[in-house]
């Protein structure tokens, strides 16, 4: 039995690839942990505001300091760190926008960055401070970037490992479901993705 906490970057909801190809993960891994629950975080239906002064004044004050404002001000990240730290498995299911990610996922990774909660720095250099969670990311695009002439173009897949990595979440899986906005070929690509899972 497993908790899997589904992070949605899609607008287009339950009718994205990438969703879609983040649902198969989620029916694999559940036929392979029975029990196992899913908690979803759709951060367009939810979105987190981007990180402001007010945030990173409350990010870096001590708890017993918090004004109310700053207890208002750091709800969001606490909230997102409270889900990443319950959960045994992390999916986040993204398009490719423009290279990237959309906002509203950088806008949720800015708020679980947190020095001295999710990550501290030592003599070494950062340390990761969440460990033990397996990590799938499910990435569509409307090309192909997973083998050159275009994989140069794709800044999403390597930020979000680096990102995760960061923060110690090491043990991770992406899976692609590309050429999507070609005509007629999303659905073909789609199960072609969904034949790559393996967990």
């Amino acid at each position: 039995m497993k908790k899997i906490l589904n992070i949605i970057a899609s607008p287009r909801a339950d009718e994205s690839f990438s969703s879609k190809l983040g649902y198969a993960i989620i029916e694999q891994i559940k036929e392979a942990n029975p029990g196992s629950t899913v908690q979803t975080r759709d951060l367009n239906l939810t979105p987190f505001p981007h990180v402001e002064v007010v945030h990173l004044a409350a990010f870096y004050a001590p708890e017993d300091s918090y004004t109310p404002e700053s207890k208002a001000a750091v709800q969001h990240s606490n909230e997102a760190i409270q889900e990443i730290m319950d959960a045994d498995i992390l999916l986040i299911s993204t398009p490719m926008w423009n290279f990237s990610i959309p906002s509203v996922l950088k806008a949720w990774i800015d708020h679980i960055a947190r020095a001295g909660v999710t990550f501290q720095y030592s003599e070494k250099g950062p340390v990761g401070l969440i460990k033990g969670k397996k990590v799938y990311i499910a990435l569509a695009s409307g090309s192909f970037y997973s083998a050159e002439p275009a994989q140069s173009l794709d800044f999403a897949a390597p930020y979000l490992k680096t990102f995760l990595g960061f923060l110690g979440l090491t043990d991770l899986s992406l899976f692609r479901v590309e050429g999507t906005g070609i005509p007629g070929a999303g659905d073909i690509s789609l199960e072609k993705a969904i034949a790559t899972i393996v967990l």
